[in-house]
């Protein structure tokens, strides 16, 4: 079984506050990229490909360099959504045997543990996919046009996370489709191709990096 990890970095740092990309910014005196590029590495046989914006590699390429990273992955250019940048990514993937598995990660996720990594990839291989989630401990309400808002049962709900991981022949077809609005993830899109979601439990440290404020928490958690 070769394992494939696309990792999603396409952020541009405006949410987040900075001239700088998020996935660009230090953590723990190197960029956030690169720890989680790490966390990857450590899995065996497992081939990572970087999903960058175009304008973004060769900044990339003088990062490695600036901090001798030579943790080997490819680089491929993102289109203009997260649907188009996987399925440039699974463009790249050839020679798929049965038993691949594709893992799509954000790249701002960079305190996953390995365990879990391994995790999803051994129930992907059993299940057809497997996606990491949690259980929602806010109070939820959903809003209306008109600005009503009803209560939902929490307990029924899961915030889910990455790496989304599936069969890679599977995710494959799944993604020979056009986009469309209600694609809000990879799991959505296999799910469309009628494929059934399974989930495994995720781990609350597996924060996404989106504003200035979880650098410090990343931080205090690697410290930790």
């Amino acid at each position: 079984m070769t394992k494939y990890a696309i990792i999603v970095a396409g952020g541009s740092g405006h949410r987040f506050g900075s001239q700088k990309p998020k996935q660009f910014c230090l953590l723990a005196g190197k960029p956030v990229l690169m720890h989680t590029i790490e966390k990857f590495a450590a899995v065996p046989n497992c081939k990572i490909i970087v999903v960058l914006p175009e304008n973004f590699i060769d900044w990339w390429a003088d990062l490695c360099s600036e901090y001798q990273f030579t943790t080997e992955h490819s680089v491929v250019a993102g289109g203009n959504s997260r649907f188009a940048s996987v399925k440039n990514a699974i463009s790249t993937i050839t020679n798929v045997l049965d038993g691949d598995i594709i893992a799509v990660h954000d790249g701002v996720r960079p305190l996953i543990s390995t365990a879990l990594i391994e995790k999803i990839f051994s129930e992907a291989a059993t299940h057809a996919s497997a996606i990491p989630a949690t259980e929602v401990t806010d109070s939820i309400r959903q809003t209306d046009a008109n600005g009503h808002s009803t209560a939902l049962n929490r307990a029924s709900l899961r915030a889910v996370q990455t790496p989304q991981t599936f069969d890679a022949k599977l995710l494959i077809d799944a993604y020979n489709v056009p986009y469309a609005d209600f694609f809000t993830d990879d799991a959505s899109v296999f799910e469309h191709a009628g494929h059934a979601i399974h989930l495994v439990e995720g781990e609350v440290n597996n924060i996404k990096i989106t504003h200035p404020n979880d650098i410090f928490i990343a931080e205090f958690l690697l410290k930790k």
